[in-house]
């Protein structure tokens, strides 16, 4: 019935914020937000109507959850990095329907999953950046979900994807997209050091390897990513510990997945960590791939338990 319409991988760098007001900063990230504003074009152009975000700064300890709020209306600030995002407004309609659906398929293939609609459960800066640029119109209604996720496993987050893919294939009536909201590498520079490395990678070593991945995503080479995964959750220090990114795999097949990613926003520093936008064309595909997320992740829990 329904069309997984686009996944993508974007950033949420609290910057872009930033470069919108007056200051040394200002205009800074005008590339990130084009290219945000640019998946929003294409979005439009495949008659998605909602955005289902899963976002890596909605930190969860014990099963998944999905703000499905029937609106979204405040004003934000960041208690993690207030001197970027400071009374923010947002606004957005949400999908209840879609997310207590997307919840319902994710606990029927055994990922515990909970569905709020609470008015004050409002979304973080992972859902609210992307929404900025992408839908300052309020042309897209709005599901966010957890991919902070503090102890679970990538293995279920890619089922988790899968699960919310045929959800929306077999049982709505709408068109939707994907955006994994969160970076690539994530550490953060030294405190004293930020404005040193505000664009600059931490490392030469997280800089390598953010664009080795990126020439793995480029060259379709998946079945080699989604088996480096954990270990370069871990070793990279992967944002939200790359449960986001899990979650795309996922719906589009994990290592059964077959299409080049296509760069939207050149890969670029911001505070140490790693960021891109990019978007993975959503493909045909059987599903077969996703149960190896399983046995992949089986065999590197070392990697997600040093890490967690």
């Amino acid at each position: 019935m329904g069309k997984l319409a686009l996944v993508a991988k974007v950033t949420h760098v609290p910057s872009m914020y930033l470069s919108e007001l007056p200051g040394p900063r200002h205009g800074s990230r005008a590339d990130a937000i084009e290219g945000h504003r640019e998946i929003s074009r294409r979005c439009r152009a495949l008659g998605v109507d909602t955005l289902v975000i899963f976002d890596t700064h909605w930190l969860v300890n014990a099963g998944y959850h999905i703000n499905c709020s029937p609106f979204f209306k405040g004003i934000y600030t960041s208690h993690e990095l207030p001197h970027f995002i400071a009374d923010m407004p947002f606004e957005a309609p949400g999908n209840t329907a879609l997310g207590e659906l997307l919840a319902k398929a994710c606990n029927e293939a055994g990922v515990e999953t909970f569905a709020h609609h609470i008015p004050k459960l409002n979304p973080e800066y992972g859902t609210l950046v992307p929404l900025r640029y992408m839908n300052e119109d309020q042309h897209f209604k709005v599901v966010s979900v957890s991919a902070m996720c503090m102890a679970h496993y990538l293995d279920d987050s890619a089922r988790l994807g899968w699960a919310m893919r045929t959800a929306v294939e077999k049982s709505y009536d709408g068109t939707v997209a994907f955006l994994a909201s969160g970076s690539l590498s994530h550490r953060f520079a030294q405190n004293g050091l930020a404005p040193d490395y505000a664009f600059k990678v931490w490392s030469p070593f997280l800089e390598h390897l953010d664009r080795e991945v990126i020439r793995l995503w480029e060259t379709a080479q998946w079945p080699v990513f989604c088996e480096m995964l954990p270990e370069y959750a871990a070793k990279g220090h992967g944002e939200g510990f790359m449960h986001d990114t899990a979650m795309a795999l996922g719906a589009l097949g994990w290592s059964g997945y077959d299409a080049p990613a296509q760069l939207i926003t050149d890969y670029f520093g911001a505070s140490g960590t790693g960021q891109i936008n990019a978007i993975f064309p959503v493909t045909a595909q059987s599903g077969h791939a996703v149960p190896n997320a399983k046995a992949i992740c089986a065999t590197n829990k070392h990697a997600m338990h040093a890490r967690l």
